[in-house]
């Protein structure tokens, strides 16, 4: 189990819906992975993530769908990838990333609280 953290602490981490605009395949990724662009509403913007979706998701089934993210990690360089934002998943039974996302839609940009 992790450490208690204070609701301050937690504040600290911004998480926001946004929408997947755009998915291409990512073959210089370490472990296998797509390049994800994700609309979080007028306020942040358009985002881009690397995420190891490629087990439970085909592309074209990802585009449209909305994702939680956050939103205020500093950028990480990914290969030849700058990814600015850590999509939020979870492991499957097999170790697969299976995607965080709201049980109805929401506005852009929404914060998780």
């Amino acid at each position: 189990m992790s450490p208690v953290i204070s609701y301050d602490e937690f504040e600290k981490v911004d998480i926001r819906v946004g929408r997947i605009i755009r998915v291409e395949e990512f073959p210089q990724a370490r472990k296998p992975a797509y390049k994800l662009l994700i609309d979080f509403g007028p306020e942040i913007g358009i985002k881009s993530s690397s995420a190891q979706l490629t087990k439970n998701y085909a592309r074209e089934n990802l585009v449209g769908r909305q994702v939680l993210g956050v939103v205020n990690f500093a950028p990480r360089q990914i290969g030849p990838f700058l990814s600015e934002v850590l999509t939020l998943g979870l492991a499957d039974e097999n170790g697969h990333v299976v995607l965080v996302t709201p049980s109805k839609e929401v506005p852009l940009g929404g914060k998780l609280f």
